[in-house]
């Protein structure tokens, strides 16, 4: 009798450390959720605050979102992207199956990443404090900083500034200035 209790108890244990070294090391963390497509748009509706959010058939959802929205969901998604970024490399800088190169290489991007990250807000908070804009959307690609100012027109006069502030920050490279209307 002893020993079919031994037996369960050590197969529940190995049962328990298999799944939580399985959700350990999934890389959604184990944050899964099916969502229907009719909840979907609700879960839209409420994020939006507006109605009128389509899903087409094949499940792609169609919204009017403001721009102030627009600005922030690009904000989010560029944060989301650099944060995975830089956890790949602390996990290449702290792992022992990388070479001293490999590692050195990982540091300088996370510094890399963080150095834009400020520039990109420092651009945006010297131009919010320039002008009357209502917002600035700063992004540094490579070679090409893209800037989106909320105004419902932008003379060539403050394009030129724009344009100034960013090459005074970032150095040589392509700056694009566009404007988004805030009605």
């Amino acid at each position: 009798m002893v020993k079919k209790q031994t037996v369960w108890l050590l197969t529940m244990l190995s049962l328990l450390i298999v799944l939580s070294v399985y959700y350990m090391t999934s890389p959604d963390s184990g944050e899964m959720a099916f969502i229907q497509e009719d909840e979907w748009a609700e879960i839209t509706d409420e994020a939006t605050g507006e109605e009128g959010v389509e899903t087409t058939g094949d499940g792609t959802v169609i919204s009017q979102v403001s721009t102030e929205e627009l600005f922030s969901a690009i904000r989010l998604d560029m944060q989301q992207e650099r944060d995975q970024v830089t956890e790949q490399l602390s996990e290449i800088m702290a792992s022992s199956d990388y070479s001293t190169e490999e590692k050195n290489e990982a540091l300088e991007k996370m510094e890399t990443i963080k150095s834009t990250q400020s520039k990109e807000s420092i651009i945006e908070n010297t131009i919010l404090a320039s002008d009357s804009y209502e917002d600035v959307l700063v992004r540094a690609e490579d070679d090409v900083v893209h800037v989106t100012v909320r105004a419902n027109e932008l003379s060539k006069t403050e394009t030129n500034q724009i344009i100034q502030m960013v090459s005074d920050e970032f150095g040589q490279k392509t700056v694009q200035v566009q404007f988004q209307p805030t009605s």
